[in-house]
């Protein structure tokens, strides 16, 4: 059965600091929801909250209807996948992820039935009777995480489950992870710090910063339209430039350098209130356009690498900031370093920030955080 989990002004003190200052957000039944965030930020801190095994200083967190704050983690039916895997070195396969029915008093047959299923869920089978010694790390974690589910928990806890594993294997696991949360359609928590692998496996990302979330959303949402330019920068790569946003009746238009003029038909007229006002700009690197236009920003390629499907250039600007450009390969031109070329924007996808990167003036921002951050963003004005 999966639930919702729903937490409410939630507090986390150590002390007289809080750590988590006053949460609210709601995760879906049946949803992968990813806590992302820097280290520091709160988010093992808030899945230990969620498992029991950290207090709750103030609000509360609901599964469903029900109040768990002073549940004890034996009796919330979580299960918990960690970093170190965290499996019983002296009992096989099967012994291991039968542990947890068996403290259950499952009946015998049941436990075979269910063993079996989740063993070919996860794919291993054929490893059944080998001991964790004799498997590897990626192998391993699939015997944590069949441990966790086989139980037919509420809410599947994930710290940080990849983070021991090369980088093929991760991405690997990763697939097979989504796969599996699909499968089993359980409510999932999921807590990672990195960016790529939060974007792949989650239904929606939560990024956290000093224990607020800054902007919840789907991964797409956060990626084109981030809430401020925290999220952006922790989310794929950016560009930064400083501009000035003029505002007539008529047209809104941008100016960057002193020079290069983009107009711009989608910016929030109502946190407009001022006709010329600094902004912050961020283009992805794939937002850069290559131009013969003598109007765009000039610039001279400081080095390229070429990899296979697009290659990456660094660029130096007249002013002499350095922007990273992502196009797609050309199968025989490669811009020689030392070029000079001329960039343009994508006008439709670049975002624009007040001066203090707090909020995203473009259209298209959905943020589900509730709480002070959001409220920030509507109540701004520049």
């Amino acid at each position: 059965m999966s639930i919702a989990i729903d937490f409410n002004h939630v507090v986390k003190k150590y002390g007289d600091q809080a750590v988590i200052p006053g949460l609210s957000i709601k995760v879906k039944e049946g949803e992968f929801f990813t806590l992302l965030g820097p280290s520091g930020c709160g988010k093992t801190t808030l899945l230990r909250m969620v498992a029991g095994f950290n207090s709750i200083e103030g609000g509360e967190i609901k599964f469903d209807e029900k109040v768990m704050n002073d549940v004890k983690p034996s009796k919330r039916n979580i299960g918990m996948v960690f970093q170190n895997y965290a499996i019983f070195p002296h009992l096989s396969v099967k012994k291991n992820i039968a542990f947890g029915l068996e403290n259950r008093k499952t009946p015998k047959a049941e436990i075979e039935r269910r063993v079996d299923e989740i063993l070919r869920i996860v794919q291993i089978e054929k490893f059944k009777d080998r001991l964790p010694e004799n498997l590897s790390g990626g192998q391993q974690q699939r015997v944590a995480l069949a441990r966790a589910i086989v139980i037919n928990p509420d809410v599947l806890l994930m710290d940080e489950p990849l983070s021991n594993l090369d980088a093929k294997l991760r991405i690997e696991l990763r697939n097979a992870i989504r796969k599996i949360q699909k499968e089993v359609g359980i409510t999932t928590v999921y807590v990672t710090h990195d960016q790529e692998e939060a974007m792949a496996v989650s239904d929606r990302i939560a990024v956290m910063k000093d224990g607020y979330i800054q902007h919840a959303g789907t991964p797409q949402n956060i990626y084109h339209r981030p809430a401020n330019l925290f999220v952006s920068s922790f989310i794929g790569r950016s560009n930064i430039l400083n501009a000035t946003l003029f505002a007539t009746n008529d047209k809104t238009e941008i100016v960057i350098h002193d020079k290069h003029r983009v107009v711009l038909t989608n910016i929030r007229q109502e946190l407009i209130k001022s006709t010329k006002t600094n902004v912050q700009v961020c283009v992805r690197p794939e937002e850069f356009l290559f131009t013969s236009d003598t109007n765009g920003l000039k610039g001279k390629v400081q080095r390229s690498s070429f990899l296979g499907l697009n290659t990456n250039y660094f660029i130096e600007l007249e002013s002499g900031e350095t922007v990273e450009v992502i196009q797609e390969s050309d199968i025989d031109t490669l811009i020689p370093e030392g070029s000079v070329v001329y960039l343009k924007l994508n006008q439709a996808k670049v975002n624009v920030f007040n001066e203090d990167g707090s909020v995203n003036l473009t259209e298209g921002v959905k943020n589900d955080a509730a709480g002070e951050v959001q409220s920030e963003v509507n109540n701004v004005a520049i």
